[in-house]
């Protein structure tokens, strides 16, 4: 366990807990075993969880546990919708005066390390969208393609670049029209930008594998399952059901990407699987990347055999 301590005396605000990790990295149990030992409820902090009809793939909750304990900020728009950083940060804000005015304990835990910066440190003000340069970035895309925009991106710009994958087209172009419209690295930016602290007793949890291999071997197993639950059914479901495209923020998230194309007949299960997994290692790369940027965290080892123990321990500590 390491812990990063930091100085600020918050001990009069209401407790939230964030548990918050890479993908496969055991959130969902470790929260749903601590909301049975405290009066608590849970909020997810998931960026496809947000989605209607996207169950198997996302790794949502299912009906018995979100009738043992209450969830939210799950199911709220269809997939054919939009949802932001700046949204979550005020719904979840939302839900914790609710829970807090219950006189429970919110349980944040999820892997979208975005809406956990932005409810923390809050949003900064970047520039407005600049519609003449997003069609330049667009027609350079087009001629080269996103990952080498996210390479340039990455010698403006390291440390955003970092955190996105490279076929983010919709976040390279953002990070790439700050980085050209103000003449400095969003990263810059948003770090100078004031922020007020969210009236809140953060108690933040980091469950971070002590061997990658064995986090890598977890992914692999939980695509299987959720091939043998009906993924691609799923995906066949929504396409008949919404109006959607690849590009939509829905049909971008890992898993959804690679059944779409699979479906398209772009190749056949066997890529599929290898695609996504590795698509899925990519993004447990990018939120522990997030999560090492972090300060005041309390760090643990997610394949511990004792995790939901010790984190039970710690936020009982935390609540004293």
């Amino acid at each position: 366990m390491i812990l990063d301590i930091v100085d600020d005396d918050r001990s009069h605000l209401p407790p939230v807990i964030l548990i918050m990790g890479p993908t496969a990295s055991g959130k969902t149990r470790s929260a749903l075993a601590l909301a049975t030992r405290l009066p608590a409820e849970i909020v997810s902090v998931d960026s496809a969880q947000v989605f209607r009809d996207m169950d198997i793939g996302t790794a949502k909750p299912d009906a018995a546990q979100r009738g043992a304990v209450p969830h939210h900020i799950i199911d709220i728009i269809d997939p054919d919708a939009s949802y932001s950083a700046a949204r979550f940060a005020q719904d979840a804000a939302a839900a914790i005066r609710a829970i807090t005015g219950r006189g429970r304990i919110p349980i944040l835990s999820g892997g979208t390390m975005l809406y956990f910066k932005a409810l923390r440190e809050g949003l900064s003000d970047l520039p407005a969208a600049d519609p003449a340069m997003r069609t330049v970035i667009e027609g350079m895309a087009f001629d080269i393609g996103w990952p080498a925009l996210h390479s340039t991106l990455a010698s403006l710009d390291p440390l955003t670049a970092a955190r996105l994958d490279p076929n983010d087209a919709q976040r390279i172009q953002r990070a790439l029209e700050v980085c050209w419209t103000t003449g400095r690295p969003m990263a810059e930016v948003i770090a100078e930008a004031r922020r007020r602290p969210a009236p809140f007793r953060f108690v933040p949890i980091a469950l971070e594998p002590g061997d990658r291999a064995v986090l890598h071997q977890r992914i692999a197993a939980r695509f299987e399952e959720m091939l043998e639950l009906g993924l691609i059914g799923e995906v066949r479901q929504l396409r008949a059901t919404y109006a959607l495209s690849p590009s939509m923020t829905s049909m971008r998230c890992v898993g959804y990407r690679q059944t779409w194309e699979y479906l398209d007949g772009g190749y056949g299960l066997a890529t599929l699987r290898e695609r996504a997994v590795a698509a899925t290692r990519q993004l447990a790369k990018r939120q522990l990347t997030w999560l090492r940027a972090m300060s005041g965290v309390i760090r643990l080892d997610c394949l511990d055999e004792a995790l939901e123990d010790h984190v039970a321990r710690l936020v009982d500590a935390h609540l004293k």
